[in-house]
């Protein structure tokens, strides 16, 4: 199904929370599921579902629900899940080594190709097969090797310049996993990712949970 042009940010982030749940009634054996019971299961509104789902055309049918198979084989095509990508990591750290090992495990069409670093000491290692590299060569290595993603789990202080070099050899997106946003042009997709932010945010529903119990 092709996607329209103006998508909201916030329905495609409910993309993938759609599609875990199928893969689990997929496991299940579960054949159809009308809005209702997927609201029922995700904790979105049925109306929110149907709506979100409309983006792209709609697939359920009056009367029978959503084939599960089928909107999750659609959704994976939306989030073009239906490809592989090829993946380089900058930054061989506690974080980089951590997305190598998800990657390595959990088989799911990101292949990481290459870890760079520019600490002498980890260049040269092997992290589940996956060689640490001089990160002096990443623009001739992204370049030859076609590589769709850049990773990025440096510092604050270095990810800006990681980032334009991805950018300039060519990558398709970036991963930031640096505490600071970053900025990339236009043809080049960016996902920053701050874990901190997220952790406060859990800070504030706690508090915000003990606050309300008090009155």
């Amino acid at each position: 199904m092709k996607k329209q042009a103006k998508i909201s940010n916030a329905v495609i982030k409910r993309l993938p929370r759609y599609r875990r749940y199928l893969k689990e009634l997929r496991k299940k054996g579960v054949d159809k599921i009308s809005s209702n019971e997927f609201s029922s299961l995700i904790g979105y509104t049925a109306s929110q579902i149907r709506q979100d789902l409309n983006n792209f055309g709609g697939f359920g049918q009056q009367g029978y629900g959503y084939s599960v198979d089928g909107l999750y084989h659609e959704i994976s095509a939306i989030l073009g899940l239906d490809k592989q990508y090829k993946m380089v990591i900058v930054g061989a750290g506690n974080l980089g080594q951590a997305i190598v090992n998800h990657t390595y495990y959990y088989k799911s069409g990101f292949i990481v190709s290459a870890i760079f670093e520019v600490n002498p000491k980890l260049i040269g290692l092997k992290i589940n097969d996956i060689e640490v590299m001089d990160y002096e060569n990443i623009v001739e290595y992204v370049e030859e090797n076609k590589i769709d993603i850049g990773i990025i789990c440096t510092t604050m202080d270095a990810a800006q310049e990681v980032a334009d070099k991805l950018c300039f050899a060519g990558v398709k997106g970036l991963w930031n996993f640096a505490p600071v946003d970053i900025e990339t042009p236009s043809h080049v997709a960016i996902e920053n990712v701050h874990i901190t932010d997220s952790l406060y945010s859990l800070a504030y529903h706690i508090n915000g949970a003990q606050e309300h119990n008090k009155k």
